[in-house]
């Protein structure tokens, strides 16, 4: 007989507070025509993006964090000492160590609340959600902080045909805590690493050292390739998600997929079948894309609009560079 005492955490795990920020620069697709032959046509044909916004030299990863943390935690009525950990999403912190989570816990002022960095891409926001459902259910943390953060604009080849147009910076945050009754379904993730080639950094930060080649990495992809696996085979994560959850696409309120493509996103409303009253978060066009901070930032901005409410039915999907993703039904905060 085990001599372990059991967990004594929650029964369940619910969202308590959502905040997010957006760099105060705002770029539009006329600045990138300045280094690519395209249009503005172009570009928002292909993928939607009117505008992004890009950090300035103020606005670090850990400065954006911050301050969309302060928001999530105030959103969720609670002070930071109540933290008990600190998940964050990134792959534009430029320091292989420490976590940049260390130095986010310390300025919010945790009470030397548990902190690290997670690397899954564009489905990093999902995975931070897993993993602090779990810690709240265990009990290893009553409250904990997931952010998803990027300066995508760093590691943007402006010269990149392909990509040039993709990626803003942003940082969303949440607050995971208790729950007396489910509030977060179970989470369908996984990865697929035979595709890894198809999102990826053009040159390890080794090569880059020794000189080849000269000039700093960006991320690259295969466009049309990306598209496939997102549309077919992210549609049916979705539905996964849906029937863990337990419920269809009819209880649902909102669809709040990663902020990849606006033609991603409408292909994948149209394969699950979504019924128009489901609210489909299209934060792209402005926003563009921002890696794991996608969904919260699109999360913050929908209930701030109130084109979502408290209350509302969720369903959350993140996928990308790995190939990795994960999805999962939340009742929003």
């Amino acid at each position: 007989m085990s001599k372990i005492r059991p967990s004594q955490g929650a029964p369940y795990a619910r969202i308590m507070g959502v905040g997010g920020y957006r760099p105060t620069r705002v770029v539009p697709n006329e600045v990138i025509l300045e280094t690519i032959d395209s249009s503005d046509e172009w570009i928002r044909s292909r993928s939607g993006i009117a505008t992004r916004h890009w950090a300035n030299d103020e606005e670090t990863v850990a400065a954006m964090s911050i301050e969309a943390s302060g928001k999530a935690i105030a959103d969720a009525g609670l002070t930071p000492e109540q933290i008990g950990a600190v998940v964050v999403s990134t792959v534009s912190h430029f320091h292989q160590t420490p976590a940049i989570a260390t130095e986010i816990a310390d300025k919010l002022g945790t009470n030397k609340a548990a902190a690290f960095d997670i690397s899954a891409g564009c489905a990093g926001f999902g995975y931070g959600l897993a993993l602090a459902k779990g810690m709240v259910v265990e009990g290893s943390a009553e409250y904990v902080l997931v952010i998803g953060v990027e300066r995508l604009s760093d590691l943007t080849d402006l010269e990149d045909r392909a990509t040039a147009f993709l990626f803003g910076d942003g940082a969303g945050a949440v607050v995971v805590g208790p729950a007396k009754e489910p509030r977060m379904g179970p989470t369908v993730w996984g990865s697929e690493g035979d595709k890894s080639g198809t999102i990826k950094q053009t040159v390890s930060w080794a090569e880059y050292r020794n000189g080849t080649p000269e000039r700093f990495p960006a991320i690259t992809q295969e466009g049309q390739a990306v598209f496939r696996w997102a549309v077919f085979e992210m549609a049916k994560v979705a539905q996964q998600a849906l029937d863990a959850a337990g419920i269809s696409a009819d209880d649902l309120d909102v669809f709040i997929p990663h902020q990849a493509n606006m033609r991603i996103i409408d292909s994948m409303v149209k394969t699950l079948k979504l019924p128009e009253h489901v609210t489909v978060a299209r934060d792209v066009e402005t926003t563009g894309n921002t890696s794991a901070a996608s969904i919260p930032l699109a999360m913050e901005r929908l209930l701030a609009t109130g084109e979502a409410k408290s209350g509302d039915t969720a369903l959350v999907i993140g996928f990308g560079a790995g190939l990795v993703y994960a999805a999962t039904v939340v009742t929003l905060p």
